[in-house]
């Protein structure tokens, strides 16, 4: 069962590019090497007859996944965003009330998180944490190490 997940327009965009990308160019490659595969003998024997199916068969579970992605994507517009509060698309500036560090982190979708870009996923345990507070509140996260307290410091669109 699969839920529905938001992602920004370019975010969406990237998964609808590589499910092309798999269903034509992915396909006609792996049947030609299948193909090649077959044409070197006795399949029965044919390690690289076998390696070619596994890579396809793995490549359309990988086609299978971005359908179900791309089937269940919702996209969240920056207009929709409601800065009176932390939510997906927004960008909050936080303070670790443990040892006083500053960060901003903008909440994206699991598939479009990138923690050097400063993206984290909404459904990480810091995100769920952080969703639905407003300037001022604080955020209480469990994290391996424990209870983590977060100051939500700015709500912004970056």
């Amino acid at each position: 069962m699969s839920s529905v997940s938001y992602y920004t327009e370019e975010g969406l965009q990237k998964l609808k590019d590589e499910l092309q990308e798999l269903k034509t160019k992915g396909r006609a490659d792996m049947a030609k090497q299948i193909a090649e595969a077959r044409d070197k003998g006795d399949l029965s024997e044919n390690a690289e007859y076998d390696a070619a199916k596994d890579a396809q068969g793995m490549m359309e579970m990988r086609i299978n996944e971005l359908e179900t992605l791309v089937g269940n994507a919702r996209i969240k517009k920056q207009e929709d965003v409601d800065l009176s509060k932390v939510s997906i698309l927004s960008t909050v500036k936080i303070k670790n009330m443990k040892n006083g560090m500053t960060v901003k982190y903008t909440l994206v979708s699991e598939k479009e998180a990138d923690l050097k870009a400063g993206k984290i996923s909404y459904e990480s345990p810091i995100g769920r944490g952080l969703l639905n507070k407003k300037i001022g509140e604080i955020a209480e996260v469990k994290a391996p190490a424990g209870v983590m307290e977060f100051e939500v410091l700015d709500i912004t669109l970056d």
